[in-house]
């Protein structure tokens, strides 16, 4: 397996690191003490045509490969978290599930405007009472005439107050629990639909996170994505591109954290010597690289699998557990090393450290996929193949 970078990846990296280092690492502070999701960066990524990075050309996308994403993500994540968990929840989760499920006329309705970066997308999964427990959601759907009435509402959904269109999953069938679970596009404009932020967030301070609601907000029929009761199917594959993006932006955290770390060990000097020259120091900085080295690996790993067009459930599984743990990790040991300048907001390793904790939870807990991995050595869980699959890349146009 070939893991060097051809030119026009190798473009697009240095170009999103400089939009990073000028367009986000100076203001994040700013953005971070105002709570504050800011839209003008969205615009000028959209301009750079970075919002439909993997998805093709004929849908308004760059047509670029799958680890042309896990770039962008790992780049951004450098910068800040809030802004990969855009990329993330509008890509990963939205267009490329638009992309894998969607019908002609639902991928030109809105998976073209999305790509283009013109409307902006998002998911709907999570529910007060369902998490993990994907099958104890309560939003259900009632199919009336040529409409279905959707009633009920998700939580901690990112792009909330932002998104123009979400795909939302609801049952439409209880008594078949996960086979009775449907998706949906749903737009903002629909009657019925109101969302609110949530405030006071530990970390990812400058994302925009909160609640969607919809009371008898009718949906058109030719919205329903997929068939119904393939709901928890799409899901699933949803969740194998999420969790992709997620575990390359740990990967940009683990970074950022090892940068900062060593410019501060050059910085800093203790009993006569940089702290770098102590071998505690060294090791935590060891540790930083070491994560960051075997988690890229992963995440590429899963990106050559996704440019084959193969089932990656298992592999992305690891990759998302491993590189948001190694990433969690790296943050704490960058607070350590800055001593007590790494508990204020003098140094950013404080906010890496908040941003770090959100993903080892969200998108499948670290429970979830340490569980996950014992079932499939076991024998317990099976590499079954879903009947749709991304495209391979390159794409057939």
């Amino acid at each position: 397996m070939n893991f060097e970078f051809n030119e026009e990846q190798k473009l697009l990296r240095k170009t999103v690191r400089q939009f990073v280092d000028n367009e986000i690492i100076p203001y994040i502070a700013k953005w971070e003490e105002q709570g504050a999701f800011d839209k003008g960066v969205w615009t000028k990524l959209a301009n750079l045509g970075l919002m439909g990075v993997c998805i093709p050309e004929k849908y308004g996308g760059s047509g670029m490969d799958y680890n042309a994403l896990a770039i962008v993500c790992e780049e951004l994540e450098r910068g800040d978290t809030a802004f990969r968990t855009a990329v993330s929840v509008h890509t990963g989760l939205n267009s490329m599930t638009l992309m894998q499920w969607g019908t002609e006329e639902q991928k030109e309705k809105y998976l073209v405007s999305q790509a283009k970066g013109m409307k902006i997308g998002a998911f709907g999964l999570t529910e007060p009472g369902a998490g993990s427990d994907v099958a104890a959601m309560s939003t259900v759907a009632e199919l009336d005439g040529e409409e279905y009435v959707l009633n009920g509402q998700k939580t901690w959904i990112s792009l909330c107050d932002t998104a123009d269109h979400f795909i939302v999953f609801a049952y439409t069938d209880k008594s078949k629990k996960h086979h009775g679970i449907s998706a949906f596009i749903v737009e903002r404009t629909m009657e019925g639909f109101s969302s609110k932020a949530i405030k006071g967030k530990y970390g990812i301070k400058s994302g925009n996170t909160g609640e969607i609601f919809f009371e008898n907000m009718r949906v058109p029929k030719e919205n329903l994505l997929g068939k119904e009761g393939e709901g928890f199917k799409i899901a699933m594959a949803a969740l194998d591109n999420g969790r992709f993006t997620v575990a390359a932006g740990a990967v940009g955290l683990s970074l950022a954290c090892l940068e900062a770390s060593v410019k501060y060990c050059h910085e800093r000097e203790t009993f006569g010597k940089e702290i770098g020259k102590h071998q505690l120091v060294q090791q935590m900085i060891a540790k930083m690289e070491a994560g960051l080295q075997m988690s890229r690996l992963l995440v590429y790993r899963v990106g050559e699998l996704k440019n084959q067009g193969v089932r990656n459930t298992r592999e992305t599984s690891l990759a998302k557990w491993q590189a948001c743990d190694f990433a969690n990790k790296a943050a704490d040991d960058a607070v350590q090393i800055h001593g007590a300048y790494g508990y204020s907001d003098e140094y950013p390793v404080a906010r890496y450290l908040r941003n770090s904790k959100a993903p080892v939870i969200y998108e499948g807990t670290r429970e979830i996929h340490t569980i996950m991995q014992a079932e499939y050595v076991l024998g317990y869980r099976e590499d079954k193949t879903l009947s749709h699959m991304l495209p391979k890349w390159p794409f057939d146009e």
